[in-house]
């Protein structure tokens, strides 16, 4: 099994998870959609008030082979914070390995270790990782639907005030 180490994202890793980011949206077939720079990204995680954090799978030699970016929510029923898993990519030829399982395995510790009540993400009903997903013992919430304001809608509602 390769080598690899999973450890919080540094400010010289923005430029390869920027390009990690641009290979999920093009895995998710929307490639169009992804427009983050290493600029906004590199605010994001390390700017005076930073919201979003992340972790990367280095491997042997110092390629990044994968990395998480997640921001915290919170739950109002239980009545703590929970991560919201944003992305999770594992580069193509790393995939198999135990890279993706730890990376998940590095947010539960995060939750375990701060008291949050939730690791929660959104998967495409396509994605082949769903069936790994579930054997973690995550469990789908297909009562819920995911609704998004964004762009023309979500302008012409913030008018409305």
């Amino acid at each position: 099994m390769p080598q690899f180490t999973i450890r919080r994202v540094q400010e010289s890793d923005v430029d390869a998870v920027v390009g990690l980011v641009h290979d999920l949206a093009e895995f998710e077939k929307a490639p169009e959609e992804c427009h983050l720079t290493a600029a906004q990204l590199k605010t994001a995680l390390f700017g005076e008030r930073p919201a979003v954090f992340g972790h990367v799978a280095e491997a042997a030699g110092g390629e990044i082979a994968g990395f998480t970016l997640w921001f915290l929510n919170f739950s109002t029923w239980r009545g703590v914070h929970g991560i919201y898993l944003e992305d999770l990519y594992v580069r193509p030829e790393h995939r198999g390995t135990g890279l993706g399982k730890a990376l998940l395995a590095t947010l539960a510790e995060e939750c375990v270790r701060n008291g949050y009540g939730r690791l929660e993400w959104s998967v495409l009903d396509w994605n082949p990782a769903v069936d790994f997903y579930r054997a973690l013992g995550a469990e789908p919430m297909d009562e819920w639907t995911v609704h998004r304001l964004a762009d023309e809608p979500l302008r012409k509602l913030a008018e409305t005030l």
